[in-house]
């Protein structure tokens, strides 16, 4: 196992105060050795917060240190594939926050370069470290639900016409809704269902002025989508559901369902999942068994905290130990290439209003 993970943290804003630095405090082989935001103002504050004095606003100069052997990529997602290709030709191992490019060739060379430079490599779907969506995965991959029928996903938040910075520019982001939650939401259906055949899509730009700046991303995406199975899916995200509320108590729900059974996640109730048997009259509230609370080895007591915030730090463990042991990441850049397959086909079908197959990307 390796000694000691030297970490930096490129982009300190938010997520990376709320999940990564509580998320590495669980992790006994990492310390956090340097920070980097070109905002020095948020470099100051994350500086305060976390006790590192070692601070840049160049990732050139940060990637550069000796000290750094990981980073965790939280930055707009347009500096997403400079930082990580930079880290890769440093040999640094990489976490990069979603989506984890602009479009799919450079989730593609993100991905070639990190394997050619043998780093770990992992893409930060956080949900799927919900206690929920973990045992979900369990109990398809048993055979549980049998020949997989129907997939189905909703994030409903209202965020209203506030000014959202970066991400809602083309620019700076390249999608809005779809790459902010609903790529979360293609990941899950990836791990439940296997891969999408093709889809069709829509967008919706509802408002086009946000804090008196243009808004040019979409505000909500519905998706038609058929998997290699045959299985349906249908996936929506949207952040004008009015008086739905924000983050983890606005509905996030994904539902699948089989010739056996159906399973249904909710991130509002992350330690619990519905479940639906063949022949039995409605579905049935199960709660999620202890060894699914967290991930194996982890410190961390699944008791402790807000359950709707602790599953998130232990993206952070699965990260560290893998680089400890050697071993590929859960979920990987591959993960990533994938979701930016899907993401791309979204676009091209909602520009040319017709079906898409993933394959011809």
């Amino acid at each position: 196992m390796a000694d000691k993970v030297g970490v930096a943290l490129i982009g300190c804003g938010g997520i990376v105060i709320q999940n990564h630095f509580p998320g590495l405090k669980y992790c006994p082989g990492a310390e956090l050795v340097a920070l980097c935001d070109s905002n020095p103002e948020v470099l100051e504050k994350a500086s305060k917060e976390t006790g590192v004095s070692r601070t840049t606003t160049s990732y050139e100069e940060l990637l550069a240190m000796d000290e750094v052997d990981a980073v965790i990529i939280a930055t707009p997602n347009f500096v997403h594939a400079p930082c990580a290709l930079e880290a890769a030709r440093q040999g640094k191992h990489i976490l990069c926050e979603k989506p984890i490019s602009m479009d799919l060739p450079e989730a593609r060379l993100m991905l070639e370069a990190a394997e050619k430079a043998n780093v770990r490599h992992m893409t930060a779907f956080t949900y799927r470290f919900v206690p929920g969506m973990r045992y979900m995965a369990y109990l398809v991959q048993q055979g549980f639900i049998g020949q997989p029928f129907h997939f189905r996903c909703r994030r409903q938040q209202d965020w209203g016409d506030r000014f959202l910075g970066w991400r809602q520019k083309k620019k700076l982001a390249a999608t809005g809704e779809i790459g902010d939650m609903l790529s979360h939401r293609i990941d899950f259906a990836h791990l439940l269902m296997g891969p999408i055949r093709e889809l069709v899509a829509d967008l919706r730009i509802f408002h086009e002025t946000r804090g008196g700046e243009v808004s040019d991303l979409e505000d909500w995406v519905g998706v038609i989508a058929s998997f290699d199975s045959n299985a349906t899916g249908m996936l929506e995200s949207t952040k004008v559901a009015t008086g739905r509320g924000e983050g983890g108590m606005s509905e996030d729900l994904c539902e699948i369902a089989g010739s056996e059974g159906t399973l249904i996640y909710r991130l509002g109730n992350p330690n619990h999942v519905l479940v639906g048997r063949r022949g039995s009259s409605g579905l049935v509230e199960e709660p999620v068994p202890n060894e699914f609370l967290k991930v194996p080895n982890s410190p961390r007591d699944p008791a402790e905290g807000d359950p709707v915030q602790v599953f998130r730090y232990d993206q952070d463990f699965e990260f560290i130990e893998a680089i400890q042991q050697g071993r590929s990441c859960t979920p990987s850049f591959e993960d990533g290439v994938r979701v930016a397959a899907v993401i791309d086909a979204i676009l091209k079908s909602a520009e040319t209003r017709q079906w898409v197959r993933i394959g011809d990307l």
